[in-house]
């Protein structure tokens, strides 16, 4: 039960935590209307052209793939430093793992997700 209440208190303290910094943020931020500083900011030259600009899906695509790979290789470590001790189930589990991963880059490949044409 000392347990819970911990967590519980920790939990109070960084909600507390994140409403005062937040507050405090918004009460002392410049509060200066400029035309100015509502525009979109390119390397302190006027924008030219319109700012609004449709990006292609293929790359939100692209960058999902890769963290989601990239995010899964890194379950690829604890289990290599554990190798030894897993046994042939560890084994059996981190292949279909890894299987799971070839299957959705092949599909990803199939599918032209990996194509930058």
């Amino acid at each position: 039960m000392l347990e819970m209440a911990n967590v519980g208190i920790f939990a109070i303290v960084a909600a507390g935590f994140a409403v005062v910094t937040l507050s405090l943020a918004w009460l002392l931020r410049a509060r200066v209307k400029d035309s100015r500083k509502e525009t979109a900011y390119e390397c302190g030259m006027p924008a030219q052209g319109s700012t609004e600009i449709r990006t292609n899906i293929r790359f939100y695509t692209f960058a999902l793939l890769f963290v989601l790979f990239d995010v899964e290789t890194l379950y690829l470590y604890p289990w290599a430093v554990r190798a030894k001790n897993s046994g042939l189930m560890g084994l059996l589990t981190i292949g279909i793992f890894v299987g799971m991963l070839l299957l959705g880059l092949f599909y990803a490949w199939r599918k032209g997700v990996l194509e930058w044409v």
